[in-house]
Order: C-alpha cells, then structure tokens, then sequence
C-alpha cells in the first residue's frame, strides 16, 4: 500500500502499480482510475430560527454531488447531516445550546477534510400555554418558565381582527381584559434569552366566556301539571344554554328555550338562565318568579270531640290563600265550609257514614282533587252483658247485639294486662287470662273506623294460679329443699316427690318446705299445687331431680413408678364418671375417667398426698368423697457412679435426695450379681471380690417403710476390664429403663 500526495482536487488519475524483481524487470503490472475528493467548502454563516435546528450557509464548491454538516457539542455530542446544497439545516438538537459546526464536500471520490468551523447557538424552546377564560371579558394564559429565558412576549389578535395586542413579561402568567364576549382570540408567544435572541413560537386559541343571556321569560304551558316553558335572547358565543329552577329541576337547549317538566303542585319557581361554551358558563341571568296551583291536603282526618259534634281536620299547605271542606252523609245531605284556616265542624249522629274531601285555592287556581275520606259515626253500647268463668283461666261473656256494630271487641283488663277477643257475633270467650286476678271486662262495639269506648264494665275473679318450682336443691344426701313462685295472693301449697321406688310428700303456706328421706343415685318427679277458698289450680310442670350419686366403698393407691400412681376404688351407685384428685403442698394430679382405675402422673416423691374422690352423674350431679391419706416413695438418688477402688473392689456413689432414707445399691452382671447396703444417711457403698470383664447393670433404690425395695429407679451401665489379675478400667456405658 502506498499513497500519492500532492494531487489536484476533483480531478480523475490513472494510477499505475508494477511488480519488480531485484534486477529492476517488471513482473507484472495494474491500472485502476479514482477520482480525487472536492475542495473544501468554507462556512458563510451559521444561524438558529428554531430550537432544535442550526442552518448553515456556505459556499458550493466544483464537482461536489452533496454536502456534509457535521455538529458537535464540548460534551460529546457529534452527528452529521447530509444535505445536497447551500443553505443545509442541522436538526434534532438541543434548546439554547452552542455547538461547533463544519461542512465537508462529497463527490464518487469521498469526502474533503471539514472546513474551518463556526459555533453557533440554538434559540430557547417556546412556552407550553395554557389559557382559560374566567368571565366574559377575560382571558388569562399561564406557562412554565422556559428555561434560559429572560423575557417573554404575547401577542393576541381577535378572530376576524387586525388589531393585535402585544406585550412583555418575565413572569409565567398574563391576563388580557377588556375583551368581548364569546369571542375566539389568537395568542402568540415566545421568549427570548440573555443575548436578546428571539425563541421558538407557539400560537393557541381560546374563546371567552358567552354574556348573559338576556329577557328570561317564564309561562306554564297549555294544560295542567305539563310543564314550565323558558325564553330568551341568544348571545354571541354560546354553544348551549341551561335553565335551572330553585327546586332543583333544570332543562338545556341550543335555541332560545326549553321547557322544565314534569311540574307538581304547590311550587315556587325561581328560574335563571346562563349560557355556556368552551370556555365555561356565564353569570345566571335575573331570576323569573313563577308560582304554580296549589296542593290538595295530604292528610285529612275527622276528629269527633264531643257527642254529635264532628270536626274534618287537615294539615297546612304552601303557597294556599284558603280552603274549602266538602261533607256529604250517606243519606244525601251536604254541607261545605269555606276557611282559611285547617279546620271544620259539621253536626254527626251515630251510625251514619261521611265522606269528605278538601280542595285548596290561590290566585294560580284550586288544586288537584284530593282524597276522599270515608267516616262512619261510633255505634251504642250493647245491654245485658253476662260474664261466667267456664274453667281455671277463661271467661265466657254474651250480650246483645246493637244497631251500627260490624265487629265487638272484648277486653278485660287487669292492671296492666289487657287481652282482647273480636268477633261478630255477641258472645266471646276469653282464655290465658292471669290466674286468681279480678277482671274488668268491657264490650265495645265497633265499626270500620273506630269503637265505642264509653261502654261500661264488669269485673270477675279467676280462680287460682297454679306454682312454678324456681328450684330444686339437694341440701345432703337424704334432704331436698323445693321453693317455688306463685302469682296468688294467699294458698296452701303441696309438693310430691315421686320416683320408681318411693314417693314423699311436704306441705306449706309459704314459697319452700323440705322433703325428706331420699336417697342417693335415684331420680325423682317434683311437682307442687295450690288451693284456695276458690278451688284447685293446675299442678305446676314437673321437675326432674337427680340425686348426687354415691360414694364407691373401697378405694386403694398404689405407686407404679416414681412420678406415676395407680388408684382403684369400688363401683358407685349412679355415678357416670369420676374425678380423683392427689393433693400436696407440692402440686396435685388429677384424673377423670369412666373406669374404677386411673393411672396418674406428676406425683413428686417422698410427698404425702390427700385423696378424694368426685362421683359425677351422668347429668352432672357431683358427690365429694374422701379417703385416707397416701405417701409416695423416697426419691430414686441421682448422679450414681461407679469407682475402681483397691483389691478387687468398686465403690457405688450417688447423690441423694431430701429427708432420711435407707439405699440398696445392686450390680447385675452376666456372671455374677452383687448387693450392698450403706449405713443410713450414708450416699455410697463398696462391693468387694468383683469379677473383672463385665458389664455390670448399676441400681441405687431406697426402701420403703416397710423395708421393701423401690423397683422403678433407673439403671446404668458400666463396663468393668481386667488388667492382669486385677481390675482394670471402669467405663460409663449409658443407661437403661427398668427391665
């Protein structure tokens, strides 16, 4: 490879290569034609009119095809930009920023070195504008600031208009006033940075708030209870309009009325009008008053003060000025009363029916037609009432029957108890009346409306009321107390006890008496009664009493391990299940079960245990039974070791536990087995004559009172090795549970 220099720019060479040996022949040889690069161009001028591109003007050079623009930036930035003559523009950069420009030619040959380069500067982004149009004459616009900008300017131009506002800021917000409603504005802006370079522009439309809507009118249309029609001018600007009435209801429309519906009696209207477009609504216009016809009453009612004498009543009603009552019996006479007020009286003999309505009345006209309301007069009292006592708790009454009447209603009453009978016919028989109480009993006849309550009583006694056992309580194992509650004022009161086997019996004047001779684990029937100068009441529900079950006969305790007692008793009678319980001030155990035996644990050695016993019945009935007292065993000793000793002999040590006791020290081998008591209080032992090679099983156990040996101590395992004759190592092994 090699290279000529000092060549003509874009002009077209022959080169030439030739392969030589040393003598200087040519061995072969190659031609090819390249034509040079263009001369390089030279940069006039470089300029920024938008915030992303760069134009460069320069000068256009013989034999170039197209150009190259090359940008960069002191942070690294580099890109070029193929353009085919002068002016070439250099986009996509950055706002406000300074880059270093050059230009390259471009021909078939390549491209020419980069000409002399010239910085430039980009011009500032232009604002981000937002606007909005608070009233009819104002608009205000608001941006973000742009950054690097030192001054802001705005123009506005109304749409139609040549005449144009412009003004500077360099704050972030302008509010142009004075403007005309419902007209659309052009606004232009852009901001220029510390050299007074102008930036980008933006230009944005906003439309102002429509003027008031002018000469509202408000008519109710053709026909009753239709709706409620709204006129007025149209203004310049507005897209929509929208009737709102002071109750709430609200039409739209895009012409020049709308109507509100449905309407209802009884309203005052109060309506305006605004108009809206984009921009938002206008101010309401001047509210219209319209008031509608009134309301017929909402409730009418007929109150009958005074024999003979009635008064139609109803409640007040808005926008009324007065009323008219309209009363008409059932035999074709009519009256009417004209009133401002919410009340009328007519005269009303009993047993006729009225019927009534009210219409109200204001300058709009009468309302609607309100309900009518059905009257009809109270009918007589009935004579010859009779009042029998059929059974315990039930009153017959009869009578005879009165003009006017549909239906009888019996009460009786006593006190605070009321119990009602109703019937057409003129007879009743009232039951679940209150036992031993003096009834006051009344017949009212009545009709649709209402009943005759000014018809005189009578009064009966019932006969007494039956007890009710509150409870049954069982005071030892052959007595029970019964008490019980009774409504009556004074009575003799018998209880029976009765079961399979035997009955008892008590009597009393008061709420208790005691029965007694019963016996454990059997069931009993209570039931009471009372009787009076009147007679017999109904026995009281039976109630059924579960005497405690009895004590088992025998019951034994007996030690199975040092931490673990088995207790044995006897069956008892009517006992479901038992409770045993082991007492100590150092803890207890207890057990439940169904069986006559329970195995329990946690005892703690050397501990005197109290020892009861609960029969449980199988509906729960409880029987505390106590036995004689119980002592567990001395606590096995802990930390037992084995030790070589002198002349063939291993000494037992062991750690023992509290109080006073006497051990036994066992060693059990394959071959031979060995046994030595300590001294009391002593805690080891020696054992002489040992046969070496064993493994000997250890136990330290302490007697019991008796002199019997306690079986549940643990053992270890230590092997025993021969060194010649003698004894050689002795090795803890582990240990093992009780065989």
């Amino acid at each position: 490879m090699g290279s000529v220099n000092s060549l003509s720019p874009n002009t077209v060479y022959r080169m030439r290569v030739e392969a030589m040996d040393n003598a200087v022949n040519v061995l072969s040889s190659a031609e090819t034609e390249e034509t040079t690069a263009p001369e390089v161009p030279s940069i006039v001028q470089a300029y920024s009119k938008l915030s992303h591109s760069i134009t460069v003007e320069f000068g256009q050079v013989i034999g170039a095809t197209g150009y190259i623009l090359r940008a960069e930036t002191d942070d690294g930035f580099f890109s070029e930009t193929a353009v085919q003559n002068s002016p070439g523009t250099v986009i996509n950069l950055q706002p406000y920023t300074q880059y270093t420009l050059s230009v390259m030619s471009v021909n078939s040959g390549g491209r020419s070195q980069p000409s002399l380069p010239m910085t430039a500067r980009t011009v500032l982004v232009a604002p981000q504008l937002n606007s909005s149009s608070p009233s009819s004459d104002i608009i205000v616009v608001t941006w973000n600031p742009v950054d690097q900008a030192v001054l802001y300017t705005l123009c506005l131009i109304m749409e139609g208009s040549v005449t144009r506002v412009k003004l500077n800021t360099s704050e972030t917000n302008m509010t142009f006033g004075a403007l005309e409603p419902g007209t659309t504005y052009s606004i232009k802006a852009n901001a220029w940075n510390p050299e007074g370079i102008q930036g980008d522009d933006v230009t944005i439309s906003q439309i102002t708030r429509p003027p008031v809507p002018g000469a509202v009118q408000v008519q109710l249309m053709p026909g009753r209870s239709v709706g409620l029609q709204v006129f007025w001018i149209q203004v310049q600007g507005a897209e929509s309009y929208f009737a709102l009435s002071s109750t709430g209801q609200n039409c739209s429309s895009q012409d020049a009325y709308c109507v509100i519906s449905p309407l209802s009696c009884g309203q005052n209207h109060t309506v305006t009008v605004t108009a809206s477009n984009d921009a938002g609504p206008s101010e309401p216009s001047n509210p219209e008053d319209l008031l509608t016809f009134p309301c017929p009453p909402e409730q009418v009612w007929i109150e009958d003060p005074t024999e003979a004498n009635c008064s139609v009543m109803w409640s007040e009603m808005l926008w009324v000025d007065y009323y008219i009552a309209y009363v008409k019996r059932d035999d074709g006479l009519e009256e009417q009363c004209n009133t401002t007020g919410t009340a009328c009286q007519f005269s009303c003999i009993c047993g006729y029916t009225y019927f009534t309505t009210v219409f109200s009345y204001n300058q709009a006209g009468s309302s609607p037609p309100g309900q009518v309301l059905n009257y009809t007069t109270i009918p007589c009292c009935p004579e010859d009432v009779f009042v029998s006592l059929i059974s315990t708790e039930t009153l017959e009454i009869s009578w005879s029957s009165v003009r006017g009447a549909e239906i009888y209603e019996t009460i009786a009453a006593d006190g605070p108890e009321t119990i009602h009978c109703n019937d057409t016919a003129p007879v009743c028989a009232l039951s679940d009346l209150t036992c031993d109480s003096l009834y006051s009993v009344v017949v009212r006849p009545c009709n649709d409306m209402q009943c005759n309550n000014a018809c005189v009583p009578h009064t009966r006694r019932t006969a007494p009321c039956a007890p009710e056992i509150q409870n049954v309580t069982q005071v030892d194992s052959s007595t029970v107390q019964v008490s019980w509650t009774s409504a009556n004022t004074q009575a003799n009161y018998t209880v029976l006890a009765i079961s399979v086997t035997d009955a008892f019996s008590c009597s009393s004047t008061g709420t208790s008496c005691t029965i007694s001779n019963v016996t454990c684990g059997a069931t009993y029937d209570i039931s009471t009664s009372a009787s009076t100068e009147a007679g017999h009441s109904l026995p009281s529900y039976s109630f059924p009493l579960e005497t405690g079950p009895c004590c088992p006969d025998t019951l034994s305790v007996e030690q199975m391990t040092q931490a673990m007692t088995n207790v044995v008793w006897s069956p008892a009678i009517g006992a479901h299940s038992y409770v045993t319980s082991l007492t100590s001030p150092r803890g207890h155990a207890k057990c439940h079960t169904m069986d006559t035996h329970c195995l329990m644990g946690c005892i703690t050695c050397n501990t005197h245990y109290n020892v009861s016993l609960e029969a449980i019945s199988i509906t729960g009935h409880k029987t505390q039974c106590n036995y004689h007292g119980f002592s567990s065993s001395g606590c096995c000793p802990s930390s037992v070791k084995l030790y070589r000793m002198a002349n063939n002999t291993l000494r037992v040590y062991w750690r023992s536990s509290p109080g006073l006791y006497n051990y036994t020290a066992d060693l059990y081998g394959t071959k031979s087995n060995y046994t030595c008591n300590p001294e009391q209080g002593s805690n080891s032992c020696d054992v002489a004559e040992i046969l070496c090679g064993e493994v000997y099983s250890v136990v330290v156990a302490p007697l019991t009172q008796d002199g019997s040996k306690v079986t549940f101590c643990s053992r270890r395992l230590y092997s025993v090795s021969c060194s010649g004759n003698s004894l050689g190592m002795v090795i803890y092994r582990g240990r093992r549970s009780v065989d």
